[in-house]
């Protein structure tokens, strides 16, 4: 039987979901015969050649509720943490943080927590998005330019965006394609991210439109930054709550509900769990590949100066006049 949290509202729940294979194009030898990394020009973007028929069916039929939240990112943005940290906290009437053993997110993945829109569309699913409850908690990996109107210019529903340090994102992605192809070189991922080719590449154009959608409409569009959450966890969650409408009471301030949900949420503690150990389990992503080391800074251990500068150089130029920057 369903719980109402302090709201009145019922909702997030955790969703488990599943993928599925199509034909697409391989992306300059990057991704060889593996049907699930191929990718497709769509739109202007690049995305999963799997999404296609999803993010189409997406675009002409998704209908948001009233409190929907959707969590953006490009992937190895941090997207994991988030989800975690969204769903403890919007959850947390339903699911109290500090609950032993009896938390979704110390028995389930965050991604099986928080179903993505491709993922689940793609996988024919899409009937069962109406079954959850509101308020729905959702992701995509959607660049801005391609969302539906109905979640871009949709008062009711709001964005979460979270992004990373270029360098950082591409040395987290090549670590995660590793886990499925072993051979893929770092110099062909740069070279792919550089040329804006990447999953939901071009990058630039990704952060940019969240960027300006956040400026034009603060009240619908949070933008975060990942290297911001690493350095005040417990600040961002606060935003984050008040962002979606449910911000901590005074006596949840005083019961350290917060802090309990960042210590729940930590990348440490998660990744450590039994369900997030390395496993034989057959699916599209084992859930241990979403953990590695999460820290801000860690090109310097895979990236040549000359990388370094013509990244920097790239979104430098790209970013131009935007007001946002990573340096």
């Amino acid at each position: 039987m369903a719980t109402t949290n302090k709201t009145g509202a019922i909702g997030p729940v955790p969703f488990m979901n599943d993928g599925s294979a199509a034909l697409g194009v391989p992306l300059a030898g990057l991704t060889g015969d593996d049907p699930k990394l191929w990718v497709r020009f769509y739109q202007g973007t690049w995305v999963l050649a799997t999404f296609v028929p999803a993010i189409a069916s997406i675009q002409q039929s998704f209908r948001p509720r009233g409190g929907d939240v959707v969590i953006a990112s490009i992937p190895k943005s941090g997207t994991t943490w988030l989800k975690a940290l969204a769903f403890a906290t919007m959850a947390r009437g339903v699911y109290p943080p500090d609950t032993a053993a009896e938390h979704p997110l110390l028995r389930l993945n965050p991604h099986q927590c928080v179903t993505n829109l491709e993922r689940l569309y793609s996988a024919g699913q899409e009937s069962m998005i109406e079954a959850l409850p509101s308020p729905r908690l959702l992701s995509t990996h959607m660049h801005h330019s391609i969302l539906p109107s109905s979640i871009s210019k949709n008062p009711d529903c709001k964005i979460v965006y979270i992004c990373r340090e270029p360098k950082d994102m591409v040395v987290s992605l090549w670590h995660f394609c590793r886990r499925g192809k072993p051979d893929v070189s770092f110099s062909d991922l740069f070279e792919a991210v550089c040329q804006g080719t990447s999953v939901s590449g071009p990058f630039w154009d990704h952060v940019h439109g969240y960027w300006n959608a956040s400026k034009a409409n603060p009240e619908a569009v949070l933008f975060l930054r990942y290297e911001d959450m690493l350095r005040d966890p417990a600040g961002n969650v606060r935003k984050l709550a008040r962002f979606v409408g449910q911000p901590f009471s005074p006596a949840e301030e005083e019961a350290g509900v917060v802090a309990q949900i960042v210590r729940l949420c930590s990348l440490d503690n998660l990744k450590n769990l039994e369900v997030n150990k390395p496993s034989s389990a057959s699916q599209p992503f084992a859930n241990d590949w979403f953990f590695r080391k999460g820290e801000a800074g860690d090109w310097v251990n895979h990236m040549t100066p000359d990388m370094a500068r013509r990244l920097d150089a790239i979104v430098e130029e790209k970013l131009s006049g935007s007001g946002l920057s990573f340096a």
